[in-house]
């Protein structure tokens, strides 16, 4: 009887040996290979994106997706366009940002107003929804929001948020306060969904606060005033066993050991150009001392555009082999795969990761 994917997935998020490596997808940002994989025509691919990528990540062989990408226009392959994608907000004062801060609630009226079972109940029903046009796939979209929260570059634009981090106490301790309650509240929808099986005991979350130099802010500054918001956004999905996954994009390394005490319990990524390579991840460990859930490691960067097939494929049988007894591996990329990454070389990927 063969093991089926969610299964195969919670095995692996429970620390046990799963009968092969599972994969997962969602990321294929190139409405061409989606098509090509689906085998369906442009028009079919345009009147329903999301159906035509489901069927074509079940051809692929993955076992769960953490999101599908669906491009803003046909002339494109981005799922932001200049009005989304976050911006200088050259138009916003500093003091005009600094007045928006005061303006908000606090952290505790946040928490004191969220309606939980109004909420839940929405949430809960768009993980129904989707699952059933999943079918045998695991839908398990990644929860950005989850956690707490540090990158308010993104309402505030780059230069305010810096400035008021840096020149603001009060109102910088406020955002991070409330990036905490919010992410609390997130972590509970999450949770709650995880004790009724609605999503399985891992989950993908995580912020872009670090570049290829490392952190924007001081590893300090955050250890002082991030980590408390973090390890309490944090608590109600360890309560019930979810595993914090962290998004690592750029170079991680000198805030990682904060992140694992904070609660993170697994990582997904990495640019080894970054000096973030499977072989020096899974030498890590949780602040319980257990094995890390590893998501990835195969780079967009500097391995999937620009490797044979042959080449991806021993990169896979490297990830299972460093992994195997040091790290639990769930096969997946570092980030978007872009139009530049050949199709040949994701379904290299997964074939290998399906025979190993």
């Amino acid at each position: 009887m063969s093991t089926s994917s969610r299964a195969r997935l919670e095995a692996v998020f429970h620390g046990q040996a799963p009968d092969r490596t599972p994969v997962l997808g969602g990321w294929i940002a190139c409405p061409e290979h989606i098509q090509a994989l689906a085998g369906a025509s442009p028009e079919e691919y345009w009147a329903d994106p999301v159906g035509v990528s489901i069927r074509a990540y079940d051809a692929l062989g993955v076992d769960g997706l953490i999101d599908i990408f669906v491009p803003k226009g046909r002339e494109d392959f981005r799922c932001v366009d200049a009005s989304t994608y976050i911006h200088a907000r050259s138009e916003l004062s500093l003091e005009e940002a600094v007045a928006r801060v005061d303006a908000m609630p606090s952290a505790e009226e946040i928490e004191a107003a969220f309606d939980f079972h109004g909420a839940y109940q929405a949430f809960r029903e768009e993980l129904l929804q989707m699952q059933a046009r999943c079918g045998e796939l695991v839908w398990m979209p990644a929860q950005w929001s989850a956690g707490a929260r540090i990158s308010w570059y993104g309402d505030f634009g780059y230069e305010c948020f810096f400035l008021i981090m840096g020149g603001y106490p009060r109102q910088a301790q406020k955002l991070l306060e409330i990036g905490g309650a919010q992410g609390r509240c997130r972590s509970r929808l999450i949770a709650r969904a995880v004790q009724e099986g609605l999503y399985p005991h891992a989950v993908l979350l995580g912020e872009d606060i670090c570049t290829q130099r490392g952190p924007m802010l001081s590893p300090a500054f955050m250890e002082r005033h991030y980590a408390p918001q973090l390890r309490y956004g944090l608590e109600p999905l360890l309560e019930v066993g979810c595993k914090p996954v962290w998004h690592c994009d750029g170079d991680v390394r000198p805030i990682l050991d904060m992140l694992l005490d904070c609660g993170v319990q697994g990582l997904q990524g990495f640019q080894p150009e970054c000096g973030m390579t499977i072989d020096w991840v899974v030498q890590k460990r949780t602040r319980e001392g257990k094995k890390l859930l590893i998501f990835g490691p195969l780079a967009v960067t500097t391995e999937l555009p620009r490797c044979t097939p042959e080449e991806i494929r021993a990169k896979v049988r490297h990830a299972i082999e460093v992994c195997r007894g040091n790290a639990d591996l769930v096969l997946f990329t570092a980030n978007t795969i872009n139009p530049d990454v050949p199709l040949d070389n994701i379904r290299a990927m997964v074939e290998e990761a399906r025979r190993a």
